[in-house]
């Protein structure tokens, strides 16, 4: 039995399948071999001890050779509902862990998946029938270590706190329990984490036996623990006195924020609460008011691009649309641009829903529907303020879509946001709303579609020679020399990615895209156009930040259809 746990095999059998692979080149199997007749070793140990294969793409190879699935658990989410049906003592002594369900199975990544005493004792303990998956040993057991020490202290907070709580229904008692000292403990404890883990939203959802919390961590999901149910109303009702929130409306949705300093960073928390059928759903993203301050360079331009998009913005007049996904960074890029523009002899007004980062020298207005004050009377009221440059949070709506246009052909700078997939779609979303197309061609002056990518962690991001089907399949014209992988360390979380990485795709409306969108032709035929004029595609500008090593090509694959 080899390191990795899985059952050996012979050594000319295991380097056929190698080779077969692409792990090992011939040159390195033939040392291994040599090392290996020399010293008896099993060949897979030696391949692992001299480096001359990672560990996880060996056991992948052996887990297909005997049938079975390798499971890479540091892309893995662990089902902690799962993990937590088996004791930890046996987790560790038989190098398994629970990672999930498969409809009544329960999925159990081993690292010796021949260990049929292990797989027994799962199946009596869990009463569940198994499927079992392999993994390497390394990454159970840090799975296992992960799962046990889940920030200890948040978990017994969480428990103390439990053991103080009541079923509060009455305000008196809700904001009693609120006050209390551990659950006060234990929202400044869930910020600071999320905070110190680089997450933009934290996620409080009751259940029916518990109270789960998430992080979103680089555009991901990932819980990070569970606690009895009887907290829920707890911290609820602290998020909600933080937020300044009606405590005693459980009803209806409500909106609040929440302005402290954490860990040395200045932070706003939007609050939003959901009524659902187990209680209130909480979700707190979180606003680092640095972002503000970033410059168009930081958001992951190409020169390329940018050079173009500096043509667009520096202009006196017209409509600057940036699209996209919600979460795809476009009130980032909106706020950048504003620094730009941000001059003492510049006039800049915004209307935002709601207004997530407060910008020095700018006026900035929120929208209050319930006061009348909508985008499109936000608007109205703009042109009576003399403006150079106004910005509309999003157009949602035909009256929007036409006081932003008309805006823009009287002399003003305007940008805002709109829900498209790509650049050349926005020409017919804008008239679907009812905006006339010669209007939309002679004021709309460029477009930015735009995604967010992972970004590959630098401390432990793996290079290989891309193959010619994987170059044929993903479209490149030239073939990289290079490429790189996520693999996963402690400074990533074990993920392989740190941050994200924009990728943009700007459409420049020329005389040829005007004359075409008065003709109301299809998007596909705007598309050519536009990229006849030279704009990159979005898979384009992806490709080349997959080349120059700044994310994966698997990442570029997952944001971009």
């Amino acid at each position: 039995m080899s390191r990795t746990g899985i059952v050996g095999k012979d050594a000319g059998h295991l380097g056929t399948l190698l080779l077969e692979e692409g792990i090992v080149t011939e040159e390195s199997l033939a040392s291994g071999l040599e090392i290996h007749n020399e010293t008896g070793k099993p060949l897979a140990r030696v391949l692992l001890e001299e480096h001359l294969v990672d560990e996880r793409d060996l056991v992948r190879v052996l887990a297909k050779s005997i049938g079975l699935e390798f499971v890479d658990l540091r892309e893995f989410t662990v089902d902690p509902a799962a993990a937590s049906l088996f004791p930890e003592y046996l987790a560790v002594r038989y190098a398994a862990v629970p990672i999930g369900f498969e409809e009544d199975r329960l999925i159990v990544a081993m690292a010796d998946p021949a260990n049929v005493l292990a797989i027994d004792d799962i199946r009596a303990i869990t009463g569940r029938e198994v499927t079992p998956k392999v993994a390497t040993r390394g990454d159970v057991e840090e799975a296992i270590g992960r799962l046990a020490s889940l920030d200890t202290s948040v978990t017994d907070l969480a428990e103390l706190a439990a053991e103080d709580s009541i079923e509060a229904q009455d305000l008196a008692s809700l904001e009693a329990v609120a006050d209390e000292a551990p659950v006060v403990k234990l929202v400044n404890m869930l910020i600071s984490r999320a905070s110190a883990d680089r997450a933009s939203d934290i996620h409080i959802e009751p259940a029916e036996r518990d109270l789960r919390v998430r992080f979103r961590i680089d555009g991901v999901l990932h819980e990070i623990m569970r606690t009895p149910r009887s907290i829920t109303n707890a911290v609820v009702s602290r998020l909600k006195i933080m937020a300044d929130i009606d405590i005693a409306e459980r009803r209806r949705p409500q909106d609040g924020r929440i302005n402290l300093r954490v860990g040395g960073r200045q932070l706003d928390l939007r609050v939003s609460t959901l009524p659902t059928i187990y209680g209130e759903k909480v979700v707190m993203r979180l606003l680092d008011t640095s972002t503000a301050l970033l410059e168009l360079e930081d958001l992951g331009f190409s020169k390329y691009t940018l050079e173009r998009y500096r043509s667009s913005y520096t202009k006196p007049y017209g409509t600057i649309l940036v699209v996209g996904p919600t979460g795809s960074g476009k009130s980032t890029t909106l706020y950048a641009t504003l620094n730009v523009l941000n001059k003492p002899e510049t006039n800049i007004i915004t209307v935002e829903d709601p207004v997530e980062y407060r910008l020095s020298g700018v006026n900035q207005v929120q929208v209050n529907r319930k006061a009348g004050l909508t985008f499109a009377t936000g608007l109205r009221s703009f042109l009576r303020q003399d403006p150079d440059v106004m910005l509309v949070g999003e157009i949602r709506d035909g009256e929007t879509a036409s006081i932003a246009i008309e805006s823009a052909l009287t002399g003003h700078l305007v940008l805002s946001t709109l829900h498209t997939n790509d650049a050349p779609s926005s020409v017919s979303r804008l008239i679907e709303m009812g905006v006339e197309p010669f209007l939309v061609g002679s004021a709309l002056d460029s477009v930015l579609a735009q995604r967010l990518a992972r970004r590959l962690c630098e401390n432990c991001k793996q290079p290989y020679e891309p193959s010619d089907q994987i170059v044929e399949e993903s479209g490149w014209e030239t073939k990289p020399d290079v490429l790189y992988r996520a693999n996963g360390c402690k400074v990533c979380s074990n993920t392989g990615y740190r941050g994200r990485v924009a990728v943009h795709e700007l459409m420049l409306v020329d005389e040829e895209i005007e004359r075409l969108a008065v003709e109301r032709v299809s998007t596909d035929t705007l598309k050519r156009a536009a990229v006849g004029a030279g704009m990159r595609t979005l898979r384009q500008d992806g490709l080349g930040k997959v080349a120059d090593g700044v994310t994966s090509l698997e990442e570029i694959l997952r944001v971009i259809v």
